[in-house]
């Protein structure tokens, strides 16, 4: 049964500004408190999971992921991409939710309690607004020559169409660890290229060691300590603590990190503290934002600071926000 894409026949209550698990989260707590909502979202349901590696594994369980008080229900340990996709997809059925999609936000008018969403389709009139727009849309440029190059990418799918080609994976990272692995476990040649003296300690404990050990038998080559310096067509130029190194490249990923889409926060109104984290201006106890009436909820309240919220702990945003809106 496909998901019903719905407006409401009267100006919603709140609008929630993304359609990730932490903004499905949001609408469904401010519904049970008796508020019409409208979800908005540039992309798809779940845009980012999307977006994620074919049959990617979450780090968290099950119970962790779930939103609404809906069971997640998995024959595994941890939940692949597809089962969260499969996942969140019912909740928002079962929940009879607004949804919006492709749709882009492109301002807020108005005042507090008087509020017009304008998006490249129309305008929503409200009284509240959820932004829970998270950070997988906007990645950390490497701003070397030739990063734009077609056979340059920040995301990474799967490694099938890589069998026999010289990859350099750039970043230090889940995502980069797990990218130079599945390439070589598929045919690839991967080098992975390292800003750091050493691969991040922060990679799960049961990746971390495969990767080091593949390094070491030189399946794949590393290069730490290691920057950018430009990409060409089938190479790409490195300056390491040895002096300046070419290696053959016929594709890159860039792998680099993402960050909050600071455009749309400055559109809506939203100001960032001064500090190194860029952290949207926000109360962290309502997690109402500088502009009355406007919260933050999930990723987002982080600023730059992405490893800070994920689902299973930005999932109670939701229920603050929702107690602060619609007290009992």
């Amino acid at each position: 049964m496909p998901i019903p894409v719905t407006s409401s026949p009267t100006a919603p209550d709140a609008v929630v500004i993304g359609a990730g698990p932490v903004g499905l989260a949001c609408a469904i707590e401010l519904q049970r408190r008796g508020l019409r909502v409208t979800i908005v979202d540039k992309g798809a349901l779940v845009n980012s999971l999307i977006g994620y590696p074919t049959n990617m594994e979450f780090f968290s369980t099950p119970e962790l992921l779930e939103i609404g008080g809906h069971p997640f229900v998995t024959a595994n340990y941890k939940p692949h991409r597809e089962e969260g996709l499969d996942y969140y997809q019912r909740v928002a059925r079962a929940e009879h939710l607004s949804l919006r999609l492709y749709e882009r936000v492109l301002r807020l008018e108005g005042e507090p309690g008087r509020y017009r969403v304008v998006t490249d389709k129309g305008d929503i009139s409200t009284r509240y607004v959820v932004v829970a727009t998270g950070f997988y849309d906007v990645p950390v440029l490497l701003n070397v020559p030739g990063e734009e190059l077609p056979h340059v990418s920040h995301y990474y799918k799967e490694p099938y169409q890589h069998a026999g080609q010289r990859v350099v994976v750039i970043g230090a990272k889940n995502s980069a660890a797990k990218a130079a692995l599945a390439l070589t476990r598929a045919g690839a040649q991967a080098t992975l290229v390292v800003r750091g003296a050493e691969v991040s300690a922060s990679v799960k404990y049961w990746i971390r060691p495969d990767l080091l050990n593949r390094i070491a038998e030189g399946r794949i080559q590393a290069h730490f300590q290691t920057t950018v310096q430009a990409i060409r067509p089938g190479e790409v130029e490195l300056r390491t603590p040895a002096g300046p190194l070419t290696v053959p490249a016929d594709y890159v990923y860039a792998l680099t990190g993402y960050r909050p889409d600071y455009r749309l926060l400055d559109v809506l109104g939203i100001s960032t503290q001064p500090d190194a984290a860029c952290t949207p201006t926000h109360n962290p106890d309502t997690f109402e934002t500088n502009r009355p009436g406007v919260y933050l909820a999930g990723t987002v309240c982080g600023g730059l600071n992405t490893s800070r919220w994920f689902i299973e702990n930005g999932r109670h945003h939701a229920r603050v926000i929702a107690a602060h809106v619609a007290p009992d």
